[in-house]
């Protein structure tokens, strides 16, 4: 079969995959012209069915178990896959082209077959309700599609993956957004129920949020695995903020601490300098009646962090993060870490700051925003305002008292508070606040940061430095 021939097929394959994603309706042309593709290859017609999954197929079909796997990866000799843009639809192509790459265009209609097949079965989720054996089906498919990246299955799911460079790069935000619809679409209850199905769920913000708004209704074996996905996301949100935390400055060097009088704090050059006088010519020796040692205790003035959030359901991922983030400042020295969540009334979750945990547990996500419920719990916590900072995460839309608060968070900050004022904090930086707040705050000199949870790291670091 000629070269023109074969890159019609996969033109077929491709538009029919583009029809199937962006219309439910099949289109009768398409879906008989890819069968014939199908046929003509020798593959199984059930890849064309998006009810079928790969599970499916590589059980009825083992030897195709294999071409799944790094199907998209480029291969060896630098030569792109048929998904990559190496070979987009509608590009053209000579004989002169394929023969001067060195692909056998026979293979390529072959995977690009495949590749739809786990395309389709990942992208098109339908609408309306999911049940647990749907979602397991799309997680599932969801893991060839990883392996076909060259990924372990879940990895792209988890924090939004793919970060790091890659065939995967950027499709994990994607994935993990998918799976956060399907969960929202099914009745989570009855996957909780199950522990194997519990399992099998990967944890993301959009599950937690499903989580905390049903734990009231949750109990036994539902609620303990509830728990257990909640520390599972704990953790893992924990593990990429702490390294963030340990990366910043330990603070300038406190003389006013006398240094430890051990050997590895020995100032060698110093002692030596300053016992030059006592140097015998006739001994040649240096006699030392003094030692000198380095300072090695960092100036970490005693600081409090007040950290208010806002707990209304906008603000989930603000909640999550900064609760987070507050735990792991709390196992800095010399830093009194007080946390407060609100929406029409505040909480002091500070007895449980250590344990981010148990502080998402005792949220009640919802509601709206009543700053000054929030500022008359936070101000009596201000014991030395100049080294007390307040960060304000909130998108600062109130119950029509926006004076009220504005002026409370003026007098703060004219104390000598280091008010920091966050419109939110997540991993994209995305967030929407107040106008009326935003040009008020840049007036005061405190504009809100970016919600990027790197510049609010960055901003404690510069106050405890």
């Amino acid at each position: 079969m000629t070269v023109d021939a074969d890159f019609n097929r996969r033109q077929v394959l491709y538009w029919r995959l583009i029809a199937r994603l962006f219309s439910r309706e099949e289109q009768a042309a398409l879906e008989s012209a890819s069968l014939a593709v199908v046929e003509d290859l020798g593959l199984p017609a059930a890849l064309l069915d998006p009810s079928v999954s790969v599970d499916n197929i590589v059980q009825r079909f083992p030897d195709l178990a294999k071409e799944f796997e790094g199907l998209m990866v480029p291969s060896a000799d630098g030569t792109q896959p048929v998904t990559s843009a190496a070979a987009p639809p509608g590009a053209a192509e000579s004989d002169g082209e394929a023969a001067a790459d060195g692909r056998d265009s026979a293979a390529e209609v072959r995977r690009a077959a495949l590749a739809a097949k786990v395309l389709l079965n990942v992208f098109d989720t339908g609408s309306g309700s999911v049940s647990a054996t749907q979602l397991a089906k799309w997680q599932a498919d969801a893991g060839w599609l990883e392996r076909a990246l060259g990924q372990e299955p879940g990895s792209l799911r988890r924090q939004g993956g793919g970060g790091s460079g890659g065939e995967g790069a950027g499709m994990g935000g994607t994935l993990g957004e998918l799976e956060g619809d399907l969960i929202s679409r099914m009745q989570l209850r009855e996957v909780l129920a199950d522990p194997k199905l519990a399992a099998q769920l990967t944890p993301s913000m959009s599950l937690i949020e499903q989580l905390l708004r049903d734990k009231s209704n949750l109990s036994g074996v539902a609620l303990a695995n509830a728990k257990a996905l909640i520390r599972r996301f704990v953790e893992e949100v924990a593990a990429v903020l702490r390294t963030q935390v340990e990366r910043t400055a330990v603070g300038t060097i406190d003389r006013s601490v006398p240094p430890k009088r051990v050997f590895r704090n020995l100032d060698l050059d110093r002692t030596i300098w300053k016992n030059l006088t006592n140097w015998s010519p006739d001994d040649q020796k240096l006699y030392v009646d003094r030692l000198f040692y380095r300072h090695t205790a960092s100036r970490t003035t005693p600081s409090r962090l007040i950290v208010v959030v806002d707990q209304s359901g906008s603000m989930l991922d603000s909640m999550v993060n900064c609760t987070i983030l507050a735990s792991i400042f709390t196992g800095l020295p010399k830093v009194d870490v007080h946390l407060i969540a609100y929406d029409t009334k505040a909480i002091d979750l500070t007895p449980w700051v250590h344990d981010p945990f148990e502080v998402l547990l005792r949220t009640k996500l919802g509601g709206g925003n009543d700053g000054p419920v929030a500022m008359a719990m936070a101000r009596p916590k201000i014991a030395e305002p100049k080294n007390t900072a307040m960060v304000w995460i909130s998108d600062f839309y109130e119950f029509d008292r926006s004076q009220p608060l504005y002026d409370s968070i003026v007098a703060v900050h004219r104390s000598g508070v280091r008010f920091i004022p966050v419109g939110s904090v997540t991993s994209s930086g995305q967030g929407i606040v107040n106008p009326w707040f935003r040009q008020r705050f840049k007036d005061l000199g405190t504009p809100v940061i970016s919600g990027h949870i790197k510049k609010l790291v960055f901003e404690l670091k510069n106050f405890l430095a």
